[in-house]
């Protein structure tokens, strides 16, 4: 008698053919990882012998050819028809006494291990699925929450039927895969009581860009079918790989998701095994998972994807889902494949999408990929609206179905009211290579059929929908034509969200990193304000402060750990190359502008020479909200172990300036020569020039800061439109000023770079910078090749010149 269920204890990777890439991934973690720590729920098979011998009865194969063979997948009603008609005859095929007393009997074992009537998920697995180059992820019908022999039978056969879903046929087509070759087994597992608790996906790698140093961590209360089904907006968390393996456990970086609906156990079986209900809102304000557990998950995923790679004898980021049980507490991992997209792009080609105007934005969201497209809108409210849908068109919809791929690939972007970036939509969008922008609130509401919009990815992680056609270009440079000069070609990144994709460019780490829009964008209120509200007169900005403060221990929290996680991204993303980050350098005026800012600044006429840069780290006006910089600083370095920050303070005017505040970032934990610290000053001050060998006494190194040492030097506003034009950093005294402050610098042995973009902007600088010997160049990411290119032929040049 054929035996067509194998336990999970008795399933490896080797047994994709018997029981599908999604049933082997879950044997392989149940038998050879439970040692690791990793909890994976029992279960068993129905291995693909079933359907397999199912298609060989009665005449059934010659059947499904007659409604396969040939068939128009862009004939949306064709395609509906047959594959309804190939659904009810594999339904019928494999409805046999023997396999429905076999699966019986597997469920009766797993409930003498685990309670009457206990749940069980039933999960479809293909014997081509999470294959390296597709991942048939969303094709297959999955049920939840099924309960009794008689339900999880019925359940089977439907899984089994869901081979010839609309979108699995359509999915086959396009990737080359013969109907008759795949063959479909079908898991099932104890379900876990994460109805009770919280579910969600990790990653090994971050989606968007590719980059493998960090576990990006999805979860929503209840069961996890939300978050595929693009139904929630998640909460989000990475951890960073290098420094979890050293032992830190702190998570790098997280974001608040809305969470609008959990997924829990229906009384009934069938259709109504799921019900969702609305969070409420104060569960909504919090996390669905404590930090240790986030640590706890992406341990789990580190282990997993050690594990794979080895198997597979290279490296192999994972997609995992996992679940918490409300009952006993503990995280399991219920899902594990191969990504097959983000890993796979191919690094021939640097390709960069860039605006070159901006437009009215309509409405963001998530951004899914980093590209840019334009097209006519068309609202898909449901299934119904698919058959008025043209190619080239951008698709706005509430969320989207797999039901719904023949139409989404060929589509030239993507529009979801709802979904985090590891919903369906954002899924498909980055197999196909389109942008999305998920989770755009009222996006249905705001964009009509007919309407010309711009989906804009390209500006990291928001993603920005604009009115009309806005022009942008794209540029593809490929790696064979870039050439490393000896130089340090380093980038200036002001924002955390373009940290990832930035740092897998060429480069040699982060000359600039300014806190300015970190404090700017992700804290927005003045550091003062959060300190001393009782100070704040506006009502308007008491209520702002005290909603955007509300959960965290305390204001300064709030601060601390909104700076922590922006620096911190940046320095992981370049790790262990030296990222540098400037201190606040807002000028008066600019810090007013912050929430409840306008009470704690003073009014100047030329803020610009005014109480700026470290004259304010250690004056009574702001030394409360210094150390709280600082604060952040030591615990991205200290508790987050990212040691390649180096520190740089800005617009030093005096040598005496400069002790005041080396000696006032000590008094806060920021010592420099500390658990090897360094600290930099810019050289932006003609005096810092004139004064450069008592400046070197003082700190590791320089910056020169183009900008302001030109307006310095040459006595001229660069704001003003009046005198602008003899702003030039090409002028002989500049080129001087250059020369000193580089010869002055390598006199006293000091590191010297420059973060300006005078060296993109002018090649002759940068060309002039290099025979100088400057260490660094640091310049904004769409100018590093053309610096590098320029660079490059300088130091030919010096060389040929010096021989």
């Amino acid at each position: 008698m054929t035996n067509y269920i194998r336990p999970f204890l008795d399933i490896g990777l080797a047994d994709v053919n018997l029981v599908g890439g999604k049933t082997a991934s879950l044997g392989e973690l149940y038998s050879a990882l439970a040692s690791q720590g990793i909890a994976v729920p029992n279960g068993f098979a129905i291995t693909a012998n079933a359907y397999r011998e199912a298609l060989s009865r009665d005449d059934v194969a010659d059947e499904l050819h007659q409604l396969l063979d040939g068939i128009d997948k862009g004939n949306i009603r064709q395609l509906a028809s047959k594959a309804a008609k190939a659904r009810a005859v594999i339904y019928s095929a494999v409805d046999t006494l023997l396999l429905r007393n076999q699966v019986e009997e597997a469920y009766r074992q797993l409930e003498r291990e685990a309670g009457t009537g206990v749940a069980v998920a039933v999960r479809s697995s293909a014997t081509a699925e999470d294959l390296p180059t597709a991942s048939f992820a969303g094709q297959h019908e999955s049920f939840l929450n099924v309960r009794g022999p008689k339900d999880l039978f019925e359940a089977c056969r439907r899984c089994f039927a869901s081979i010839f879903t609309d979108r699995a046929i359509s999915y086959r087509i396009d990737n080359g895969f013969d109907h008759f070759k795949v063959a479909l087994s079908v898991a099932v597992m104890k379900m876990v009581r994460s109805d009770l608790a919280a579910s969600g996906v990790v990653f090994t790698l971050d989606t968007e860009s590719g980059f493998r140093d960090v576990v990006f961590v999805t979860g929503c209360y209840g069961l996890g079918e939300t978050i595929v089904q693009g139904q929630v907006d998640p909460d989000e968390f990475y951890v960073h790989k290098p420094t979890l393996r050293q032992g830190y456990r702190r998570v790098l970086r997280r974001r608040l998701g809305a969470k609008q609906i959990r997924m829990i156990y229906g009384q009934r079986g069938g259709d109504h095994a799921t019900l969702t209900r609305k969070v409420p809102e104060a569960e909504r304000r919090k996390y669905c998972i404590s930090d240790p557990e986030v640590l706890s998950l992406a341990e789990m995923a580190v282990r997993i994807e050690a594990h794979y790679s080895k198997r597979a004898g290279v490296p192999t980021p994972m997609d995992i889902e996992w679940a918490k049980d409300g009952a006993d507490g503990q995280l399991y991992i219920i899902q594990a494949r191969p990504e097959t997209v983000a890993s796979r792009r191919s690094a021939d080609v640097y390709e960069t999408y860039n605006l070159k105007e901006r437009g009215s934005v309509i409405v963001q969201g998530r951004a899914v990929g980093e590209k840019i497209a334009s097209g006519r809108a068309r609202r898909v409210v449901s299934g119904r609206d698919l058959s008025a849908f043209k190619p080239g068109e951008i698709l706005v919809a509430p969320a989207t179905s797999p039901d719904w791929e023949p139409v989404m690939k060929i589509a030239a972007g993507i529009i979801t009211d709802k979904g985090g970036r590891t919903c369906h939509a954002a899924i498909v969008a980055r197999e196909l290579g389109i942008p999305a922008v998920v989770g755009a609130t009222l996006a249905t509401e705001r964009i009509e059929t007919g309407t010309e919009v711009t989906i804009c990815c390209a500006e990291g992680d928001v993603g920005s929908v604009y009115q009309g056609q806005v022009a942008f270009e794209v540029t593809r440079t490929p790696v064979t034509q870039l050439r490393q000069p000896r130089t340090a070609i380093m980038v200036n990144v002001g924002t955390p969200e373009m940290a990832f994709r930035t740092a897998m460019q060429p480069q040699a780490g982060v000359g600039l990193a300014r806190m300015e829009f970190i404090i700017s964008e992700h804290i927005r209120v003045h550091p003062m304000a959060l300190l001393q509200q009782d100070k704040v007169k506006s009502a308007k900005a008491r209520t702002e402060i005290a909603r955007l403060v509300r959960n965290f221990k305390s204001p300064a929290d709030f601060f601390v750990q909104r700076l922590a996680e922006g620096v911190g991204t940046i320095a992981a993303a370049f790790y262990p190359k030296p990222v540098i980050v400037r201190l606040s350098d807002f000028k008066s005026n600019e810090y007013a502008r912050l929430i409840g800012g306008d009470g704690f600044e003073p009014r100047e006429e030329n803020p610009m020479l005014g109480f700026r840069g470290a004259s304010r780290y250690s004056h009574p006006a702001y030394a409360e909200g210094f150390a709280l910089e600082c604060a952040a600083l030591r615990l991205v370095r200290k508790e987050m172990g990212l040691s390649n920050l180096r520190v740089m303070v800005p617009f030093c005017r005096t040598v005496a300036e400069g002790r005041r505040v080396i000696a006032t970032m000590a008094a806060n934990g920021l010592k420099r020569g500390e658990d090897d610290l360094e600290i930099y000053v810019m050289c932006e001050i003609p005096n810092n020039v004139i004064q450069i060998d008592a400046f070197a006494e003082l700190f590791d190194g320089f910056s020169i800061g183009s900008n302001d040492l030109t307006q310095l030097t040459l006595g001229v506003d660069r704001d003003s439109d009046i005198v602008a034009f003899d702003f030039d950093e090409r002028d002989p005294g500049m080129l001087e000023m250059f020369r000193l402050a580089i010869t002055g610098a390598k006199r006293n042995g000091r590191h010297i770079g420059i973060c300006g973009e005078a060296p993109a902007n002018y090649p002759e600088i940068a060309r002039y910078l290099t025979g100088l010997g400057i260490d660094s160049i640091s310049v904004n990411p769409s100018s590093v090749f053309r610096t590098m290119a320029v660079v490059s032929d300088a130091e030919t040049n010096t060389l040929k010149s010096n021989t």
